[in-house]
């Protein structure tokens, strides 16, 4: 998959997080910009390419600002990435980093990471008892190990306004997902102290995220990438 105008693009995923065992999958996950000009026509860009082998997947610039100011737990981390993670890193690209605390909100964040952490609960439920397959048990495991992560993340970008990427002990979060997938109230306790744990804050973000430099941001990006034809024809 070749797309041109990558501002911003790295590792993600299990690799990202330190929970990768060989044979796993390499996530990826960037954002471009659409040529300025496609913005203005009939129809419009599309807003995601996504491809497997390798398992990348690239949102233009205003669709992951959307998401990341919706509190998306897998568009924020790409804004939180250790350093040698980034594959490419655009000025544009480093600019994003520099505000990615404007994305952020109290409400936001919650219920996007406690929502991403239901998701998993259901999801590692419906596969049963610990009476089913090896891999079926394999990708319950892995539903709780997502859904810790979520919990502890979320719960660190709440109350602190930052994002630690890398997990500190790889081994209790996959030993925690196989005691989850033999028995899932362990992850359902575990979700409900985390909400807990949101309730009882405090929390260091603010009501609302900050639409002001990342409005301030997208329109350097369209500027970037608008021919004189088109800016001028715009008023630009």
């Amino acid at each position: 998959m070749t797309v041109p105008n990558v501002l911003l693009s790295g590792i993600v995923g299990s690799t990202a997080y330190g929970l990768a065992r060989p044979g796993s999958d390499i996530d990826r996950l960037g954002l471009f910009a659409a040529p300025t000009e496609e913005l203005h026509g009939l129809r419009r860009p599309k807003e995601s390419h996504v491809s497997t082998a390798p398992d990348r997947t690239l949102h233009e610039a205003v669709k992951w600002c959307r998401l990341a100011l919706g509190g998306n737990p897998t568009a924020m981390e790409l804004v939180w990435l250790p350093d040698e993670l980034y594959e490419v890193r655009t000025p544009l690209g480093d600019e994003l980093i520099a505000i990615r605390t404007a994305f952020l909100s109290a409400k936001r964040v919650r219920d996007a990471y406690l929502g991403y952490a239901t998701q998993q609960f259901r999801r590692l439920e419906a596969r049963g008892d610990a009476s089913f397959c090896a891999d079926t048990r394999k990708r319950t495991a892995k539903h709780a190990r997502h859904l810790k992560r979520l919990c502890e993340q979320g719960l660190e970008l709440y109350t602190t306004g930052r994002l630690t990427i890398r997990v500190d002990d790889p081994e209790e979060y996959h030993a925690f997902g196989e005691r989850a997938a033999a028995d899932p109230s362990a992850a359902l306790t575990l979700l409900r102290h985390y909400e807990a744990a949101f309730d009882a804050g405090p929390t260091a973000l603010p009501d609302e995220p900050a639409e002001a430099p990342v409005e301030a941001w997208l329109r350097r990006v369209r500027a970037h990438f608008c021919t004189e034809a088109v800016c001028s024809a715009v008023g630009a």
